[in-house]
């Protein structure tokens, strides 16, 4: 079973399906069930247990097993829970958002911004020499914004990803 008490594992589990999903998954009976007695033995809300065991199932953290019933033909859905590839799928997340965040800064790095002092919007140059450095809501005349905090943060969070 993986270690829910890792923080980025929870973060990311959570992140995924939420609290009630993260308490299912902590509370998950072992070997193959259905999602009525993961309700009950969890106290989760059955829509939920379903909506979560959807969510781990699309992420390959979840087996479904079909079973039909000969007799009635109904079809029973046993689930079990597999997190053996849940490293690999957090160095994916990582690389995705590595990816994102570079992008982002050079979005920031190339580019001169201005706002609305009330908060109404940020611009790019270009549009704001469109609007006349004219707030588009409310008129108010628009001042240069400096992102160099941001693009600072931007880069300390893109060297300690690169670095871990």
């Amino acid at each position: 079973m993986v270690d829910l008490n890792d923080k980025v594992i929870r973060g990311y589990l959570r992140s995924l399906v939420g609290d009630d999903g993260l308490k299912m998954i902590e509370l998950m009976p072992e070997g193959d069930v259905t999602d009525e007695e993961i309700a009950a033995k969890t106290g989760v809300l059955l829509n939920t247990v379903r909506r979560t065991l959807f969510i781990l199932y699309e992420n390959k953290f979840a087996i479904v097993i079909r079973e039909r019933d000969s007799n009635s033909g109904w079809l029973t859905y046993l689930w079990h829970l597999d997190f053996t590839d849940i490293e690999h799928q957090l160095m994916r997340e990582k690389k995705k958002l590595l990816r994102n965040l570079k992008t982002r800064l050079e979005f920031e790095e190339n580019n001169v911004f201005y706002v609305c002092p009330q908060g109404c919007v940020r611009l790019l140059f270009d549009e704001a020499t469109e609007t006349e450095f004219l707030c588009p809501m409310c008129g108010e005349d628009l001042v240069f914004y400096d992102n160099s905090r941001f693009v600072g943060a931007l880069k300390k969070r893109v060297d300690a990803l690169s670095s871990a």
